[in-house]
């Protein structure tokens, strides 16, 4: 037998490439591929001009941000329609992704410089109080951004503004299949007239090891399974990590609901987006007594959802047809294992990475459907006994990003939502979270490490934190040095453990 000699495949991500719309195939643009090796080089000119942007103080790049953002409101029409192009969105979907970067840039503009300025802390004991103690937030030079292809603008630019504003550089690296879009918001950055502070790098996972050893924080949004290795990279050079990873978010409908209002929030929740949204509602928990109404709501609600690239359509394509196999297959596996499709459930002829809305009833946690990240337009409903079932049920999961509870009563909702193993619960919503920049966005288990958002924390995660403590007198400097005598060091030791004994005595009586 002849052996086959061995052949040196192309490497589809060197020199240019095609990007192509996933809802008909047409030609999206082209990308010319970052060659690896040049990344250093990126990340060293990004290192240089972050001292300069740095210095500005938060006052002066505030200034630039919001110019940033009126360049973004200024070209929203180019950007959503780009997007379209790129990812075979409807136009409803696309719509949501500029607005909320404004809202964002507008937040951490109003906010940064409290964030940011440094934080007087007290003495823990009265005999430091000569002591006065600062600390000082002091950005990475270089944050690296490694973001998917379902929300090309938010999942790039959610964190690359607070680190911006932070006084960081950013070096963003997309998803291979949405690099176009990437590549304006650059753009639209020196437009602005900004400083070369945010760079792009494009490719697959050559790239994304790149941009992880020359980062000094990394903020990586995907799977948990890629998380973990990027993890497992950036561990060799100690750089820290912020993952937002997978999720199999469950929606909990007690039986003193709205029903209406769950079936159209379960609905909006599941099928935005095409279902690949990382804190969709992908499966449902209904107490029996509200089950027929409720999925007969849902069923009402997802036959008059329209599918279709563009305007005039609720949600577009999925991203390509690797991720329409993975929803084919929990549906059929489902529906081999005794599920039942209420509306949808079969692709339909023609062209184009599209899957129709699908209500699966009679589901349990044997099937893939319950318990396997769809990341596609699937709705599976469970009937469920009793409130202490749909929470061990929703807890059944190695993910934990978010959750939805809904009740009339608020405070039956919020004991429920407690005992959900969770980064963030809606009640009487879903995907509301990832409005309030107030709150923290991240993930329990294998849905993350860290969190965006959270207020000043979105802004201070990308810094060090450097105390400086400084005398508020001279009087007893020196006290405790070897230059004094036995006798005053142990008399200073007797005085430091009576004091911080204070305390603990009061505290244990």
């Amino acid at each position: 037998m002849t052996a086959t000699p061995d052949v040196e495949l192309p490497n589809p991500f060197s020199g240019t490439g095609t990007i192509t719309n996933p809802a008909d195939g047409s030609v999206a643009g082209q990308v010319r591929w970052t060659d690896p090796a040049d990344v250093p080089r990126v990340a060293a000119g990004l290192r240089a001009a972050q001292k300069e942007w740095e210095a500005r103080g938060p006052k002066g790049r505030a200034k630039v941000l919001a110019r940033y953002a009126v360049w973004l409101g200024e070209h929203r029409d180019e950007i959503e329609a780009l997007l379209i192009k790129e990812t075979g969105k409807s136009a409803v979907d696309a719509a949501q992704e500029v607005p909320l970067i404004i809202m964002i840039t507008s937040y951490y503009i109003k906010t940064m410089e409290k964030a940011l300025a440094p934080e007087s802390r007290p003495a823990s004991l009265p005999f430091l109080a000569i002591k006065k103690v600062t600390v000082h937030y002091r950005p990475r030079p270089v944050v690296g951004i490694v973001a998917p292809w379902n929300y090309p603008v938010a999942n790039l630019l959610m964190d690359g503004i607070a680190a911006l504003a932070a006084g960081c550089s950013v070096l963003l690296k997309p998803s291979e299949r949405t690099p176009l879009t990437a590549e304006l918001l650059v753009r639209g950055w020196l437009d602005s007239g900004a400083p070369e502070v945010m760079a792009i790098v494009q490719g697959a996972r050559e790239a994304v090891e790149a941009v992880v050893d020359n980062s000094d924080f990394i903020q990586f949004t995907g799977s948990s399974a890629t998380g973990a290795k990027v993890m497992e990279r950036a561990a060799r050079r100690l750089t820290p990590v912020s993952l937002e990873l997978g999720g199999k978010d469950p929606m909990i409908v007690l039986d003193d609901a709205d029903v209406d209002l769950a079936a159209h929030a379960a609905v909006w929740g599941a099928m935005f987006n095409a279902g690949q949204t990382c804190v969709s509602v992908e499966r449902v928990y209904v107490l029996e007594s509200v089950y027929d109404q409720f999925v007969a709501a849902v069923v009402r609600d997802v036959e008059k959802l329209k599918t279709g690239a563009g305007e005039g359509y609720d949600f577009g394509a999925l991203i390509d047809e690797s991720q329409v196999a993975v929803t084919e297959r929990h549906v059929q596996d489902a529906l081999a294992a005794g599920a039942k499709v209420l509306t949808g459930g079969e692709r339909p002829a023609g062209s184009g990475s599209f899957y129709p809305p699908t209500v699966l009833v009679d589901v349990d946690h044997s099937m893939a459907c319950m318990t396997e990240e769809t990341f596609g337009p699937t709705l599976p409903i469970m009937k469920v006994t009793s409130v202490d079932e749909a929470i061990r049920l929703a807890n059944d999961s190695p993910y934990g990003l978010s959750a939805a509870v809904f009740s009339s009563d608020l405070e039956r909702a919020k004991a429920v939502a407690v005992q959900l193993d969770c980064g963030a619960v809606n009640i009487n919503d879903v995907i509301s979270n990832l409005m309030c920049t107030t709150a923290p966005m991240g993930g329990w288990k294998t849905s993350g490490i860290g969190a965006r958002f959270g207020g000043a924390d979105g802004l201070r995660k990308f810094c060090r934190q450097e105390a400086v403590v400084a005398p508020r007198t001279n009087v007893g400097a020196g006290g405790n040095y070897y230059n004094n005598s036995h006798r005053a060091l142990t008399r200073m030791n007797k005085l430091m453990t009576r004091f911080a004994l204070i305390g603990p005595r009061r505290s244990a009586k």
